[in-house]
C-alpha cells in the first residue's frame, strides 16, 4: 500500500492532523567546526562517515573548541528530519519527537529549538548525564563531513517513557513513523515497539539505515526491526554496507534495493527503498519497479556543508508523504530540501526561503 492510488487517497484524510508523524531518536548537539585531513588522521576518522566517540575521541571536542571557530547547532539524525518536516509543512505541531537530554543548558537549547519550528517535543530528562554532542567536522570545502557522537543522555532513553500515558496516546495518535537506525544502539525495545504497533494497526513505519556501521555492528537488531519497516531510507555507503553483510554478492544500488524490498516482512504491503547518492540520481524501488529521479546540481562554491542533507532529504520526503502526494513529488521535496540544507552550515533551517508551489498545498 506504500504507493498505490488508495493509500494516497488515505493519506489526504488524515493531514493536517496534529501529531501525524511520530518520531524517536538521539537529540544532539552539533559542534561543527572547518579543519582539515590531518585533524581527521588524528582521531583516525573517515570523510562522510559517522562513528561513536571512544577512547581515542576524547579530546576531540574540547580540541575543536579551542583551536577552531565553532557553531553549536541542534542535531541529531531524527530530530533534524522532524525540523525539516516542520519547516516544509508550516504548521504547529504535525509532528511529534521522542529522546532524551540531560537537565543542563544544552538540553534547554535543544527543547526550544524544536519548539520553534513546531516540533512537539516530550524529551526524557536524565540527572545522570549530559545532553549528547556530535562533533562534525567538515572537509574539503564543505563536500566532506565526519560525524563523531557522545550519545551521553541519549543512550538513557528508556522504554518507560515511551509507556507513559501521555506518550504512549501520542504514539497511538500519530499514522505515520520514522527512527534514524542510530537509535538501535540504545534503544530497541523501544524500536521494536513502535514498529510492531505500526503493523498492527496498518500505519507507515519508515527507518533509515543511518551510517555503514549500523549495518555492520548492529546486525542482529536491525534485522529484528526490518520486517516491521515500510519505507526504508539510505545512501549509497550505507546500501553497499547492507548488501555486504546479507551476502547479496552484487555492488548495483538497483539489485540492492529490489533485494531490500523482497526481505520478509510482517505484513502483506510492499516494502519502498529510497537510495540517495549524493548529486546522482536518487533511486526508488516499489515492488519490483525501479525508478531514477534526477538531482539537481549546485555550484561548488554553493555548497557550505553536507552534514544533515540526508536527513533533509527524509524529512522533505515525508512532509509530502504525508499530504497524499505522489512519491515523484515526495523525492523532488526531498530533494529541494537536501539542497537548501546544503547551503547552511549544519542542519540550520534557511528563513527566507521561496518554496515551490507544488509543495504548498
Amino acid at each position: 500500500m506504500v504507493g498505490d492510488d488508495d493509500e494516497l487517497s488515505l493519506r489526504c484524510v488524515y493531514f493536517p492532523a496534529e501529531g501525524l508523524l511520530f518520531g524517536m531518536g538521539d537529540p544532539l548537539l552539533d559542534i561543527l567546526a572547518h579543519t582539515d585531513e590531518a585533524f581527521l588522521k588524528k582521531y583516525n576518522l573517515n570523510p562522510n562517515d559517522a562513528i561513536r566517540a571512544d577512547e581515542r575521541h576524547i579530546s576531540i571536542y574540547q580540541e575543536m573548541v579551542t583551536k577552531y571557530q565553532v557553531q553549536f547547532i541542534p542535531g541529531g539524525a531524527t530530530q533534524n528530519t522532524m525540523r525539516v518536516a516542520q519547516w516544509i509543512l508550516q504548521k504547529p505541531y504535525i509532528t511529534t519527537f521522542l529522546g532524551c537530554i540531560g537537565n543542563d543548558k544544552f538540553g534547554k537549547i535543544l527543547t526550544e529549538k524544536a519548539k520553534e519550528v513546531g516540533v512537539n517535543v516530550h524529551f526524557q530528562i536524565s540527572d545522570l548525564e549530559a545532553t549528547g554532542t556530535c562533533a562534525v567536522i567538515v572537509t574539503a570545502k564543505g563536500s566532506n563531513r565526519s560525524l563523531c557522537t557522545t550519545l551521553g543522555a541519549c543512550k538513557m532513553f528508556t522504554n518507560a517513557h515511551l509507556e507513559k500515558p501521555e506518550n504512549r496516546a501520542l504514539m497511538e495518535k500519530a499514522k505515520y513513523f520514522y527512527i534514524s537506525g542510530f537509535f538501535l544502539t540504545s534503544a530497541l525495545d523501544s524500536f521494536l515497539e513502535v514498529g510492531k504497533h505500526a503493523n498492527l494497526y496498518n500505519k507507515i513505519f519508515a527507518i533509515n539505515l543511518a551510517a555503514p556501521f549500523i549495518c555492520h555492528s548492529f546486525k542482529e537488531p536491525l534485522m529484528k526491526v526490518l520486517p516491521f519497516v515500510d519505507i526504508l531510507f539510505a545512501n549509497e555507503m550505507e546500501t553497499k554496507a547492507f548488501a555486504e553483510e546479507q551476502n547479496f554478492e552484487t555492488e548495483s544500488l538497483e539489485e540492492i534495493g529490489l533485494k531490500i524490498c523482497s526481505l520478509p516482512k510482517a505484513n502483506n504491503n510492499p516494502r519502498l527503498t529510497v537510495i540517495t547518492q549524493g548529486p546522482d540520481p536518487v533511486i526508488v524501488v516499489n515492488k519490483s519497479k525501479v525508478t531514477k529521479y534526477p538531482v539537481n546540481q549546485l555550484k561548488n562554491e554553493d555548497i557550505v556543508d553536507t552534514n544533515g542533507a540526508g536527513d533533509a532529504f527524509v524529512g522533505g520526503f515525508l512532509a509530502q508523504y504525508l499530504k497524499g502526494k505522489s512519491i515523484e513529488v515526495c523525492v523532488r521535496c526531498g530533494i529541494f530540501a537536501a539542497s537548501e540544507i546544503l547551503k547552511q552550515p549544519g542542519c540550520q533551517l534557511p528563513e527566507h526561503v521561496i518554496f515551490p508551489e507544488e509543495f504548498k498545498s
